[in-house]
């Protein structure tokens, strides 16, 4: 009976022996999280409340970026005018002017055709008048095509995503015989996407045609939205005749209108050139403000921007910026 009694004692020490390794290894593990404990009267770190933190400091430093054209009354740029002269409204509030800025600094710019068989006749003076705004522009300029009738096609080689050379963007507007229907919206949208792959600091798309749509999946509300939502300056020039039935001015005002741009509807073709060149020479004498928005709240609300200018022994002055933008979500 002696060995039971012997195995009968060993068990009893080696489940003695396992209670303390339980004990060491809790004691183990606890003492460097007690060690780090706040001392009496502080409260943790929570990690939402750090988030929160991080959330404070965006909002404090957001800025609104405008680029602002201004003219007088007889629609001619006006230069020279200082920070002192402008004044910001954000939803009828008065904003603080951060910094400011007149100079003339790349841009990324998408040249949107329109292809449509309604649009053959013009086809000539149209790519003459892309052509026009090229050699006007910057240097450093990024730019591309997007040519549409129903469908949409990229002008620029699969590989290319922007070119400065006015040479490869005419084969990039040559290239599509004029035909078919037409589907602005989907083209405006395809555009807008492809500004963000750009990385200069002002985003333009400069349009050309009747202002139609009969084709498009995008409606022009979904469009407009998409617009005020991105940070691009549109400009219109609407090329239509009297008995076009796809003519639609009043769109290509509406996206104009509510990025900052200019509309543009000439009596006749011949004038697209000259007001090419004259939106090359408005992105460049742009005025740029920024301003931190005294509503620094992230609820997705549209806000109405509203710009002014006066200067002493001036007319009054026209200010041309986007309408607004949508407030971003809290992350």
């Amino acid at each position: 009976m002696k060995k039971p009694l012997k195995l009968l004692q060993l068990a009893k020490t080696t489940r003695a022996l396992h209670r303390v390794t339980t004990v060491l290894f809790f004691l183990l593990l606890i003492l460097p999280i007690l060690a780090q404990s706040p001392k009496s009267g502080q409260l943790p770190h929570h990690p939402k409340q750090q988030a929160d933190d991080q959330d404070t400091i965006k909002i404090n430093v957001d800025l609104v970026v405008l680029h602002a054209s201004v003219q007088d009354r007889e629609r001619i740029p006006v230069a020279g005018l200082g920070k002192e002269d402008f004044q910001i409204f954000e939803d009828g509030v008065l904003q603080q002017i951060e910094s400011f800025r007149q100079e003339d600094i790349p841009v990324t710019v998408g040249l949107v055709i329109d292809n449509s068989g309604s649009m053959r006749p013009k086809r000539a003076e149209v790519i003459a008048a892309a052509l026009a705004f090229a050699r006007a522009s910057n240097a450093k300029d990024q730019m591309f095509a997007v040519n549409f009738n129903e469908r949409v096609f990229f002008g620029l080689p699969a590989n290319t995503a922007f070119t400065n050379s006015p040479t490869q963007l005419e084969i990039a507007l040559s290239q599509f015989a004029a035909e078919g229907l037409t589907a602005l919206y989907d083209a405006a949208a395809a555009a807008l996407e492809h500004l963000k792959k750009g990385d200069r600091e002002k985003k333009v798309l400069v349009v050309i045609s009747d202002g139609g749509d009969n084709a498009s999946s995008h409606s022009l509300d979904r469009i407009l939205i998409e617009a005020k939502q991105s940070e691009a300056i549109i400009y219109t020039i609407g090329i239509f005749d009297k008995n076009d039935m796809d003519r639609n001015p009043r769109v290509l005002k509406k996206l104009a209108t509510a990025t900052g741009g200019e509309a543009f509807l000439p009596a006749s073709v011949k004038e697209i050139v000259p007001i090419c060149e004259r939106i090359a020479r408005d992105i460049r004498n742009q005025y740029t403000l920024t301003y931190a928005p005294i509503n620094g709240t992230y609820d997705g609300k549209y806000r109405v921007i509203a710009v002014k200018a006066g200067a002493p022994k001036r007319e009054r002055l026209v200010v041309r910026t986007r309408a607004g933008y949508y407030a971003p979500l809290k992350p």
